[in-house]
């Protein structure tokens, strides 16, 4: 079954698409991200992608540690693209916008960038499943009691009994979009092949953390910056 009706099929995907790379800011296919727009150059990116047929941005992160820009930075080959999904523009000319994300991409080329941003020749052959909604199998009992023992590390208070009712798909997406896991994991669980094997690297990768030297709370702001 086709996760959502009114998205384009695969055949009318665009080829061709912005891209964004925010390192630590993870979009999934199901999974929506907020972000808050203000360099000029992503705000170009934003309205061009507004007067598009498609409305489609792509999101990835850079693979160079060693660079601080993440605008030239190396890419990696897996990124998500979205759909803008909501648009405000405030009072001081910033851009606040929220992706939906359809299908993760693999990058061919990247081409030459347009007042700033950059873009890429992407195809999206090895994730085409990631447009049908196919309910995950995993260990959900070892998910939520890694999860559990994570957030009274970190400090974090949750609605338990909201994420006990939570569909399987949604509960595995939005976990791993918001926990604040290290830029390579958050790569991990972007190219886990399916829900069920990115729930499987989380849940491992939740108790990884668990295990490691004691973690101090953070503010995880998922309503990114850029």
């Amino acid at each position: 079954m086709k996760r959502n009706a009114l998205e384009p099929d695969l055949d009318n995907l665009p080829r061709t698409i912005p891209i964004f790379p925010l390192n630590g800011a993870l979009l999934l296919p199901g999974g929506r991200l907020p972000l808050n727009i203000f360099e000029p150059r992503y705000l170009s990116m934003v309205s061009d992608a507004l007067s598009s047929p498609h409305r489609m941005i792509g999101m990835i992160q850079t693979n160079d540690a060693s660079s601080q820009d993440e605008a030239e930075s190396m890419l990696y080959t897996v990124g998500c693209v979205g759909k803008l999904s909501s648009f405000e523009e405030t009072p001081d000319g910033r851009y606040l916008i929220s992706l939906d994300g359809l299908i993760r991409f693999t990058v061919d080329q990247e081409i030459e960038s347009i007042d700033g941003y950059r873009r890429a020749n992407v195809t999206y052959d090895r994730f085409t499943h990631d447009l049908e909604l196919s309910p995950p199998n995993f260990d959900r009992d070892r998910l939520l009691s890694a999860l559990r023992t994570y957030f009274d590390l970190k400090g974090f208070t949750a609605d338990w009994d909201a994420i006990k009712s939570c569909d399987s798909e949604k509960l595995v997406t939005t976990l791993s979009m918001i926990c604040p896991l290290d830029n390579e994991d958050k790569q991990a669980l972007l190219e886990s092949l399916t829900t069920s094997s990115r729930a499987d690297t989380l849940s491992t990768l939740l108790e990884m953390a668990n295990s490691g030297p004691a973690m101090t709370t953070q503010d995880n702001n998922t309503n990114v910056r850029h």
